[in-house]
């Protein structure tokens, strides 16, 4: 395993906690959902404070889904002692629309870079993993 697998799943997760922290640091609309009481309080798209309600939300379940993928990165790295280049081609899959739909103003591109890092690891790895074989 080299430096740069053990760096992909932390890149990962810190992504998921910058996506937590932003979720509730930005102007969000959690004491709006918590008062409306959960159920239904993002669907209304009148509601003056829809969009920021929307942010919330979104910026918290992609959180939990890029934790998610960093967790079982590590998992993968643990038992196999490489990443998959599946995960790679997931974060670009992720990152290149949204940095073209929203660029610049957006973190997306962040998921741009650890895609590539992941498919470079993915790639060193695999080679070494076949001239190791050669050998």
């Amino acid at each position: 395993m080299n430096g740069l697998n053990r760096w992909i799943p932390r890149l990962i997760i810190a992504t998921a906690v910058l996506h937590f922290v932003w979720a509730f640091a930005q102007p969000n609309a959690w004491a709006a959902i918590v008062a409306d009481g959960f159920l239904a309080t993002v669907v209304d798209t009148g509601l003056p404070d829809f969009w920021i309600r929307e942010s919330s939300v979104w910026f918290m379940a992609s959180g939990i889904a890029l934790l998610a993928l960093g967790t079982l990165t590590r998992q993968i790295l643990r038992a196999t002692g490489r990443v998959p280049a599946q995960i790679g081609w997931y974060l670009l899959a992720l990152g290149v629309p949204m940095c073209a739909l929203y660029f610049p103003v957006t973190g997306s591109w962040a998921l741009v870079v650890i895609g590539v890092l992941v498919l470079a690891a993915a790639r060193r790895t695999e080679g070494a993993a076949v001239t190791a074989e050669a050998r």
